[in-house]
């Protein structure tokens, strides 16, 4: 049993979990990442210590239903496998914090995540998400949504009713339109660059934009019904945003 309970096995080009990992049941963190696995044995049911979970850069087609029984995860990712759903025993990991499902085949964002209510951060970019479930407004613990690089024509209306929300990310989706934000008081950045989109969100003071007319590109003026841009001498020139790098939270 490692000492700072934790095995690193990233980059392994594992085929098959070596089983004698499942003994060691004290663990806290096991990484998988970028390796070469479509499946676990159900020996991994033993680590009931686990707290951080990567299986992110594998061959997974479904979630292993051995994964849903390791109740005590609060960091798990997925990203960058070719999963299209996501299995309703998820629902068993009631200590999930951060879900990581980002670079996948989902067209959908799973109703199953909509019960993991004590969910702070999620992940679900570069997938083919178009829409999102209206139950997401149960998720009352959601601080971070990640949802750059999907099929989103419009602004999700669900967002609108998530008023602890703190960061928005919908970068490099086919929205054109952004309603106002400025009612959610939980909210510290929006990021919504890359969109044909003619207007920027209207924020409350303090809230950050990143994205076409934002703090550091003035809006366009609307003159007579039509849309005006700002001519070049009219615009500030402070130094141009960059995006902030946020990291999961740890347990």
């Amino acid at each position: 049993m490692p000492v700072d309970k934790m095995v690193d096995l990233s980059g392994s080009q594992l085929r098959r979990l070596p089983l004698h990992i499942c003994s060691f049941r004290e663990l806290v963190k096991l990484y998988l990442s970028d390796n070469n696995l479509n499946h676990l044995p159900p020996e991994l049911e033993q680590l009931q210590n686990l707290q951080i979970l990567a299986l992110d850069f594998n061959n997974f087609k479904a979630l292993p239903l051995v994964v849903c029984t390791l109740k005590q995860l609060c960091i798990l990712y997925l990203g960058n496998n070719k999963l299209c759903s996501l299995p309703l025993e998820l629902r068993l990991l009631q200590n999930l914090k951060t879900l990581w499902i980002e670079s996948n085949c989902l067209q959908y964002l799973p109703e199953v995540v909509c019960e993991l209510t004590l969910l702070k951060t999620l992940h679900a970019g570069s997938n083919a998400l178009r829409s999102l479930p209206t139950q997401l407004r149960c998720l009352q613990e959601l601080r971070t949504i990640w949802l750059s690089g999907n099929l989103l024509s419009e602004f999700p209306a669900v967002l609108l009713d998530m008023p602890f929300l703190e960061v928005i990310d919908v970068d490099r989706n086919s929205i054109r339109f952004f309603p106002s934000l400025a009612h959610l008081p939980g909210l510290k950045l929006v990021i919504y660059d890359h969109n044909p989109c003619r207007n920027a969100p209207k924020v409350a003071k303090g809230v950050r934009r990143v994205g076409r007319w934002s703090e550091e590109t003035p809006e366009p003026r609307k003159r007579s019904g039509a849309v005006v841009e700002i001519l070049p001498d009219e615009r500030p020139s402070p130094p141009p945003a960059v995006k902030p790098e946020l990291e999961a939270e740890p347990c």
